[in-house]
């Protein structure tokens, strides 16, 4: 029996400055919304509408010096309401990477590993003290 309040990720969360996710679900597409943070299993964003909880979504995220977006199709896990800003904070979970019809292309795993490399390495090292031998 799973525990309320134990954290389930298990992948590091990293921030890629001036990334942006456009997305789309039944009609409506949002585009250049902001990427707050991601994983390896998925990632969290800022929009103005945000889709139904469950929701599947495709999403597109453009990576700054990247010329082609990144596309990968999840559900939305949970939304947050920012009042203040008139915004909502959006959770998606990335589908499985496979070649069956709505899992992500298995080369995106080997992208975003790469983005974490690059991009987790580099806010560890603004926050992690060092000793030297």
């Amino acid at each position: 029996m799973e525990e309320k309040g134990i954290e389930k990720r298990t992948c590091i969360r990293f921030q890629i400055p001036g990334a942006t996710v456009s997305y789309e679900f039944k009609e409506h597409v949002e585009e250049f919304s902001p990427l707050v943070d991601m994983s390896r299993g998925g990632l969290k964003f800022i929009g103005k509408k945000p889709p139904e909880i469950h929701a599947e979504v495709t999403l597109n995220i453009s990576i700054p010096g990247e010329t082609i977006p990144l596309t990968l199709h999840g559900k939305v896990q949970w939304i947050s309401y920012v009042e203040a800003k008139d915004q909502y904070f959006i959770g998606v979970q990335f589908n499985p990477y496979g070649e069956k019809e709505g899992e992500n292309y298995p080369g995106n795993m080997v992208k975003i590993i790469a983005l974490e490399q690059k991009y987790a390495i580099k806010e560890r090292a603004k926050t992690e003290k060092f000793e030297i031998d």
